[in-house]
């Protein structure tokens, strides 16, 4: 069993009135089995209302299967008595870093965590240290969360996390309230847990170019798991993502219109300079 598991899992809101009556049901997630080993990095896409965020919090045991099971480390998210652990084995990052940063410091807010677990003070401090420097904000850890950019801020929270010391770490749309420079910085920081640190990396995302360095890519719509595969086995099919209302990194959309002007070009370009190095090769 990977470390994240999912069986048949499906996921009901349901409204009510004022009076407490059932006025619909709304299936958010729809019958999604996935299995996530150790150490990988994957991508969840989908357009707003897709389910992917739904499926994050089950991940996180922050919401309970209606129907079928969700484990994490081996450990069935429905039973109370795993919360503990499985909210230890898994951390979240939300999309707005000022919900998650409750500190006056950087270094004070990134040890609050592992405070809350017991963990001896000497061992707070190198931890604080480590994340700090795993995500590049170590030279800020004296400074108020208040004085940082959107990007530097959901390091900080993501360092808030990783000094949990967590097997995987899950990024629900981490980066839609950021620049482009900030969301480049927290993904930046996102890939380097993952290659250094081997943490498992689940993001949730609506931009495509964000997942291009992903292990394997699922595409969520209407609750349901619409396309998986690896970023290039995706990407090489931009119709059926055109269907689903996605958008595709503008470069792979550029060779797709390429080729279909005659221009012999290998499926699933994912960067500028795999372009321009297959346009050099169409040149000799």
């Amino acid at each position: 069993m990977g470390i994240i598991k999912t069986k048949n899992l499906v996921y009901e809101y349901i409204r009510r009135d004022e009076e407490g009556n059932v006025e619909g049901i709304t299936t958010a997630v729809d019958k999604v089995s996935l299995n996530v080993k150790a150490g990988e990095f994957i991508a969840v896409l989908g357009h707003n209302g897709s389910g992917k965020s739904t499926l994050a919090k089950h991940i996180n045991a922050i919401l309970s299967p209606t129907e079928g099971t969700v484990w994490v480390d081996g450990k069935d998210t429905a039973k109370e008595e795993n919360l503990w652990e499985i909210r230890q084995t898994a951390g979240m990052v939300f999309q707005n870093p000022d919900n998650q940063i409750i500190g006056q410091v950087v270094e004070e807010d990134v040890g609050f965590g592992p405070e809350n677990l017991g963990v001896p003070t000497k061992e707070i401090w190198e931890r604080v240290e480590e994340s700090l420097k795993a995500v590049g904000m170590y030279a800020y850890r004296k400074h108020s969360p208040n004085k940082l950019s959107g990007g530097q801020k959901q390091r900080v929270s993501i360092a808030g996390v990783m000094a949990m010391h967590p097997k995987c770490i899950i990024l629900d749309e981490p980066t839609a309230m950021l620049d482009p420079n900030g969301r480049k910085d927290v993904i930046r920081a996102a890939r380097a847990l993952n290659d250094v640190e081997k943490i498992t990396i689940v993001l949730i995302t609506h931009y495509m170019e964000e997942t291009i360095y992903a292990d394997r890519i699922f595409v969520m719509d209407q609750g349901r798991i619409a396309m998986e595969g690896t970023p290039r086995e995706v990407f090489s099919q931009v119709e059926r993502l055109k269907e689903l209302r996605l958008d595709v990194p503008q470069v792979t959309l550029l060779a797709h219109e390429l080729q279909k002007r005659g221009l012999r070009l290998p499926k699933g370009i994912l960067t500028t300079e795999e372009l321009v190095e297959a346009l050099k090769c169409l040149s000799y």
